[in-house]
């Protein structure tokens, strides 16, 4: 069985009453994968934004394999020390990454963020050497679009994160980048300006199912809708 570990900050772990771009990824994969396959990690709970904690398990559809590495206002900085044992203990085969804008929002700068993306690597590789691992560029929010500083260590650590691709990709273990989502809008795919809605939902689940199936054969193309 394959199974994947979703790890993220706010956008992953989604809040009480959403589907979450994890639950539109395991759709698409029960339609296009064709062979068993789960969702694996220590955590399987929404935000819950009452309480401002991650106790809710109100998902708008709670039937797919919730399980994750996702925390409200965690970053790169704070899955450090949490994936080794994470891998350690729930042995995924596919790591599916989406960090960074709480780092430079809150804790690191660009350089500083994308030496934490080398420590991460390293310390799921050191549980698993053979993990393989997608990772999402920081995609578009309204604090890029509101603070032009803000803007410039996005564009910064997008940058430097191809480049630490490029370097800690291994036949072993494979590291994929992949796309920003085609024609995000956080104006039309965001309820906020930074947490997806439905639409940003398939988009997100979208570029993490093509990365898989272009690289690795993994599913299909995601096709909208799903």
């Amino acid at each position: 069985m394959l199974r994947f570990m979703p790890v993220g900050d706010s956008m992953t772990i989604g809040s009480a009453g959403e589907y979450t771009w994890r639950y539109r990824l395991w759709q698409h994969l029960r339609a296009t994968h064709g062979g068993p396959f789960t969702f694996v990690g220590p955590r399987e709970t929404l935000h819950d934004k009452t309480t401002d904690a991650p106790t809710s398990y109100a998902y708008a559809d709670p039937d797919f394999p919730r399980a994750h590495l996702a925390g409200w206002g965690e970053g790169w900085a704070h899955m450090v020390p949490l994936i080794g044992d994470a891998v350690r203990e729930h042995r995924p085969d596919v790591l599916l990454v989406s960090l960074g804008l709480i780092d430079l929002g809150f804790y690191t700068n660009a350089e500083q963020t994308a030496e934490n993306v080398r420590k991460f690597v390293r310390q799921a590789r050191e549980a698993d050497p053979r993990v393989r691992m997608v990772l999402l560029p920081v995609i578009p929010n309204i604090r890029a679009e509101e603070d032009d500083s803000f803007a410039e260590q996005v564009t910064a650590f997008n940058d430097l994160l191809a480049k630490t691709v490029a370097d800690l990709d291994e036949p072993s273990s494979s590291v994929l980048l992949a796309s920003i989502p085609e024609s995000y809008d956080i104006h039309t795919d965001t309820y906020d300006g930074t947490h997806p809605n439905e639409s940003g939902e398939r988009k997100l689940a979208g570029v993490f199912a093509g990365a898989m199936w272009e690289e690795w054969g993994i599913g299909h193309e995601y096709v909208a809708g799903t």
